[in-house]
């Protein structure tokens, strides 16, 4: 059987980088399996451009030496802020052709407990043995579907995750659920590809990003103000930037602290210059579904004020909620061994699960380190704290 010391599972920005950092380590064979970017490329549609700043779309490596600037510089390709998805899809592929050029395609079907670390089953069967698994599968699997839309035809509704492509919503009614930024952006790109789009949420307000205190802050009282308030990587407003910039201050802090700040970071928000794009579709907010069924292959949708519109399509902009159960991959009696709360995996030092040898990165990793963990910036703190953490049990 083959061996190795350490097998990353999943080939996204935080796999590669996780595997790119690990490499630099000598004598440390790390095996990496999945599709890069496959996530970025499935389940996002095209169009779609990045709601974050430069500075945290960058994946992170070693020395930050794959860099935007180093891509751009490498393929011609000039694009800016915002960066369109195609070109960040690129962009991780030129990432991993450069770092992990032996990148092994196949997916993991099995991850399981063995005397020596753990038992890797491959999507073809072959397996192989590994002292320490790094877990970086995405988010996929936990897209979250409301209870009164599981019996509905699939068909009909569908997570803003599903789609690659919405010119197949051409000339349909649908209906978005949600005021985040997928919801929002899909409501655009679906009134631009012909839809007849509404969107209802629940908020009472849309939250703009880049408002007028934002702009002050960030543009007219001076860098040193700026540097002060916010962090380059992005996430969460000034002053609690800064917190969320460190993963290790996030960990030590009390629970109903910590989980106030991650809230606050991630609440539903769009990117304003969607504004502009969404002046002609209508946005019902401070309301919810109350009911739907189906009628003649379309939705018959009541919401909470008694208004009822019948529609040909729902899409789900309701966001993600992570589960590490449906991530089938682990055995069950694997599953067992890892402690949770409500679905998180609760993590040490390295991003170590309370199984010894089995790290968890990404939005999992949330719930002890904060909201970082579920943006791209968020790479290159998991890239140094995993390879210091190996580099300790190695010595």
């Amino acid at each position: 059987m083959i061996k190795t010391d350490i097998a990353v599972v999943g080939a996204g920005p935080y796999g590669l980088s996780a595997a790119a950092h690990l490499r630099t380590i000598k004598g440390l064979d790390v095996r990496v399996f999945g599709e890069p970017m496959s996530f970025w490329q499935r389940n996002m549609p095209e169009g779609m451009l990045l709601r974050s700043n430069w500075t945290a779309t960058q994946i992170g490596s070693p020395g930050s030496a794959l860099s935007l600037e180093a891509y751009q510089q490498y393929s011609g390709e000039k694009f800016s802020m915002p960066v369109p998805l195609k070109n960040f899809i690129n962009y991780g592929r030129w990432y991993q052709e450069s770092s992990i050029p032996d990148l092994d395609g196949r997916f993991v079907h099995r991850i399981e407990p063995h005397a020596k670390g753990f038992r890797i089953t491959l999507s073809d069967g072959e397996s192989l043995v590994s002292r320490r698994v790094v877990v970086a599968a995405g988010i996929s699997p936990f897209a979250w579907r409301p209870k009164i839309f599981e019996n509905v035809e699939p068909t009909l509704v569908t997570h803003t995750s599903e789609h690659q492509n919405l010119r197949c919503l051409a000339e349909k009614t649908v209906l978005v659920i949600g005021s985040g930024q997928s919801a929002l952006e899909s409501a655009a790109l679906l009134q631009e590809a012909g839809s007849h789009v509404e969107v209802v949420a629940r908020a009472q307000c849309i939250h703009w990003l880049g408002g007028w205190l934002s702009t002050t802050l960030h543009h007219r009282l001076g860098m040193s103000v700026r540097h002060l308030l916010y962090a380059p990587t992005d996430v969460g407003p000034a002053g609690i930037s800064q917190l969320c910039a460190r993963p290790q201050i996030m960990r030590s802090l009390p629970p109903w602290l910590h989980h106030r700040i991650w809230k606050r970071a991630v609440r539903p928000a769009g990117a304003r210059w969607l504004v502009s794009r969404l002046e002609d579709v209508p946005i019902k907010l401070g309301r919810s579904v109350a009911s739907v069924r189906e009628c003649c292959s379309r939705l018959s949708v009541r919401l909470d004020d008694g208004t009822e519109r019948v529609v040909d399509h729902i899409m789900l902009g309701t966001g993600y909620k992570v589960d590490i159960s449906r991530y089938k991959f682990i055995a069950p009696e694997l599953l067992a061994s890892i402690s949770r709360s409500n679905g998180y995996p609760r993590l040490g030092d390295g991003l170590e699960t309370s199984v010894p040898g089995l790290h968890i990165l990404g939005a999992p990793a949330a719930c002890s380190f904060g909201p970082l963990m579920q943006f791209v910036s968020g790479t290159t703190y998991v890239g140094n704290a995993l390879t210091r953490f190996v580099l300790q049990r190695k010595s």
